[in-house]
């Protein structure tokens, strides 16, 4: 391999923003994606639906801030502001009172007030929900749902410091296809995992099965878990801190169920919500008839949603369409067609949805963001400022430290 001023590590969305950045600068570099394909997380898949089907990312979150947002509208694209709410809330079979649904309204209002004022030295948000008496509801949304985690394994601090990520916007013809596009004219390596990154000399030396790339510098992009399982070997081996700061943010799960429901909307309306709370913590959302398509969309999070993908994909769709049929009754069952899981825990070079930091390590993020010996550095979404967790977030993460790669090379 031909040597270049910078090569990046990883083509999702932080990856391809970075080399655009790069492109602009006029410095030479060279993407290596692990995969047979660019995107990452983004990926929009129409094989098991016959219709665009995000089996990533699909809500184009902070759309006032999202640089993908303007780009979706400027292609022409369908798009769905999404508001969020609970349309419909069950707990198991039976659905909830409007006094109960006012419940999880003022819990969710409580848990703004308790997070602003927080100065509690726990730092789990479970215990701060606990003491606002927060509704099972809150605690879903809060916890599996928005981080992948459940609301004991994450940092007030850290969930305090995530932005609210309205306005939400829907894109019928995928958010993973939006990424696709976006980077379709960055060259990338495909199926090159970096295995070993050398960096003991004046640049860096990245070893892969086809030989070996010499750079300057390097942005790193690859999630905290897969750093963490050590798939990249770093020589020599890099400071505490950032080692610590890959266990420090574990990936959280969230994962998709999503059921074909053919000849019946099950007295829904397109884009309804519907959450059901269940015992031990096994919830499910379903995002109702997206874009009115034939899919009742499920989805389950953290430690559930890590149940789930060790069950393997037969349990996980039995799981969805019973919860269905307990609601809307056994008859729905004639109408359910095809059927998926996700399974994101299982992809090598991702190992899970998104990175969530541990009570009382929320300073993982800043220690991961400062370049080991100016001349490794690292991006993504968990290093995405106030849009952690978002693809957004990953692409202006990319750009940043694109720039301060540029600003470093110069100096």
């Amino acid at each position: 391999m031909k040597d270049v001023d910078v090569v990046i590590i990883g083509a999702g969305s932080a990856g391809l923003s970075a080399a655009k950045v790069l492109r602009s600068a006029g410095l030479s570099f060279k993407v290596l994606e692990a995969m047979d394909r660019i995107g990452g997380r983004a990926w929009t898949s129409n094989r098991h639906f016959g219709v665009p089907f995000d089996i990533g990312c699909a809500w184009l979150h902070a759309a006032d801030r999202n640089p993908y947002f303007s780009e979706a509208q400027a292609a022409g694209w369908t798009m769905h502001h999404h508001d969020m709410n609970i349309d419909h809330l069950y707990y198991r079979n039976r659905k909830a009172s409007e006094a109960e649904e006012a419940a999880v309204k003022a819990a969710d209002a409580a848990m703004a007030a308790l997070l602003e004022n927080h100065s509690d030295m726990d730092d789990r948000l479970g215990a701060l929900l606990a003491k606002g008496r927060s509704s099972r509801a809150a605690a879903t949304f809060c916890g599996p749902m928005d981080f992948g985690t459940d609301e004991d394994e994450i940092s007030i601090a850290d969930f305090r410091n995530a932005a609210d990520l309205d306005p939400n916007y829907f894109t019928r013809e995928g958010y993973g296809a939006l990424v696709a596009r976006f980077g379709a004219d960055v060259p990338v390596e495909l199926a090159t995992p970096v295995t070993r990154i050398d960096w003991d000399g004046a640049g860096v030396a990245c070893l892969t099965d086809r030989g070996t790339l010499r750079a300057s510098a390097a942005i790193v992009t690859a999630s905290p878990g897969v750093l963490a399982f050590e798939e990249i070997v770093f020589s020599p081996a890099l400071p505490d801190s950032h080692m610590a700061a890959f266990f420090d943010l574990p990936m959280g799960m969230l994962t998709k169920l999503p059921v074909e429901i053919r000849g019946s909307r099950l007295g829904l309306n397109a884009f309804d919500d519907l959450l059901v709370e269940r015992t031990a913590r096994h919830d499910i959302y379903f995002l109702g008839f997206p874009f009115d398509l034939d899919l009742m969309v499920g989805f389950v999070g953290g430690d559930f949603a890590w149940e789930l993908s060790a069950a393997g994909e037969a349990a996980g769709i039995d799981f969805a369409t019973d919860r269905l049929c307990e609601i809307f009754g056994s008859g729905t069952r004639r109408h359910v067609g095809r059927a998926m899981m996700t399974n994101w825990g299982a992809e090598r070079y991702v190992r899970g949805a998104y990175a969530a930091a541990r009570p009382g390590r929320s300073g993982a993020r800043a220690a991961l963001m400062q370049p080991v010996g100016e001349r490794i550095f690292f991006a993504g979404e968990h290093l995405a400022g106030p849009l952690i967790q978002t693809c957004g977030g990953a692409r202006l993460s990319g750009e940043a430290v694109a720039r301060q790669v540029i600003a470093q090379l110069a100096a």
